[in-house]
């Protein structure tokens, strides 16, 4: 039990629920483009032509109708040739992450991952007791020549993890040379691959770059993609796709976990697709996020003191920052949150610890008044505790 702790992310919200404190904390949709209208068209669409299947259990793979619309959508958006029969649906990404950390994971394996690299997915990981290797990043991605050090360090690795597209926390994206060249080395060494890409469809500016399972002759990618931050998170909604021996034996372990995902979600999901045009509400999505990630970096660069470096994100919700090695930003949230401004701290997203000076900052849940207020604030805390000046 001692291996089971609450995500720090998940602690912070429970503060920033309050309708006064600025929150750059969890990495929440905005709920103003929530597609409310056509999914209560949807709703009465599905329980007047086919309520009775709706309620009733389902596959543990997923309503093939949904499985097929998501494959069209792969794709439309990435060139995909995945089939019907590559793709589980699950509740959400966190199961997905679940389920492959069953499948793969016992006491003592060895993960390899990006430094830094999601919270959740070392909680979920974290319950079968596995060993977080972190692989250096720079501003092309995980560093292929340190993954390859990695995998000669560890070539009994079981997975290598990974968010190539607008990378939660720090918003980078891989070129596709660097994508090309994991791969290589991941092929080389066979060690299956998670691309998780909740955020690539949210991208603001640049061209769009091949996904990791595009360079993968053998198979050895397992994708992560969602609803959730392109449609809404509380249907929990989700898929994984990958080659039939994989996705036979997660179809099993989640049968074990859940039966299936809710039928009902599934088949109002399936006719919003139909009946619905979901890019357009996308396109909403990605102009709302220009606007509120540029006016967090409008307000960064006019507020924040000299010594802090921050990422440019093309896409997706995060942007991170590091602070002066002396400074902890567990203590500047502490001070911040007096001032009604809430964060996640960097070292969250380290699994082995350390970086503490670093922060995670999300723009896409408050409004751009709002933004350029909190970042004034966390501003003022900044220049406190790195040069001493009073706020």
């Amino acid at each position: 039990m001692d291996i089971l702790n609450a995500s720090e992310i998940r602690e912070i919200l429970k503060v920033t629920v309050r309708p006064e404190v600025i929150s750059f904390a969890g990495g929440l949709p905005a709920p103003e483009l929530f597609p409310v209208d056509d999914l209560r068209r949807a709703a009465e669409a599905v329980l007047d032509r086919s309520g009775r299947e709706a309620l009733q259990y389902s596959t543990t793979q997923g309503h093939e109708p949904l499985r097929e619309a998501i494959a069209r959508r792969m794709a439309q958006a990435y060139g995909s040739t995945s089939s019907p029969d590559d793709i589980l649906v699950t509740s959400g990404s966190q199961q997905g992450l679940d389920l492959v950390a069953k499948l793969f994971l016992d006491d003592g394996d060895v993960v390899l991952c990006e430094s830094p690299t999601y919270i959740g997915m070392t909680q979920a990981f974290s319950v079968f007791r596995p060993r977080f290797v972190e692989v250096a990043m720079d501003d092309e991605g995980m560093v292929a020549d340190a993954l390859a050090q990695a995998l000669r360090a560890h070539p009994e690795a079981k997975l290598v993890y990974t968010i190539p597209t607008f990378q939660n926390p720090t918003g980078k994206t891989w070129s596709a040379a660097r994508r090309r060249a994991v791969m290589e080395i991941a092929t080389a060494h066979e060690v299956p691959v998670i691309e998780d890409n909740p955020y690539g469809e949210l991208r603001f500016e640049g061209e769009p770059v091949p996904l990791l399972k595009q360079f993968d002759p053998k198979g050895l990618v397992l994708y992560l993609g969602t609803f959730s931050k392109v449609f809404c998170p509380g249907l929990r909604l989700a898929w994984v796709e990958g080659q039939a021996s994989f996705i036979e034996k997660l179809v099993l372990l989640k049968q074990g976990a859940d039966l299936h995902t809710s039928t009902l979600a599934q088949h109002l999901l399936a006719e919003y697709l139909q009946s619905a045009d979901i890019d357009a509400n996308i396109d909403a999505l990605r102009s709302l996020y220009r606007c509120r990630r540029d006016a967090m970096l409008e307000a960064i660069a006019a507020a924040f003191p000299p010594g802090i470096v921050h990422t440019r994100p093309q896409g997706g919700l995060f942007l991170w920052v590091e602070l002066p090695p002396h400074v902890s930003a567990r203590d500047v949230l502490a001070r911040s949150l007096e001032r009604q401004v809430a964060f996640v701290p960097g070292g969250s997203f380290f699994p082995n610890g350390g970086h503490e000076n670093t922060l995670r900052l999300n723009y896409s849940n408050m409004p751009e008044e709002r933004i350029r207020e909190g970042i004034t604030r966390l501003a003022s805390v900044l220049r406190e505790v790195t040069v001493g000046a009073p706020a």
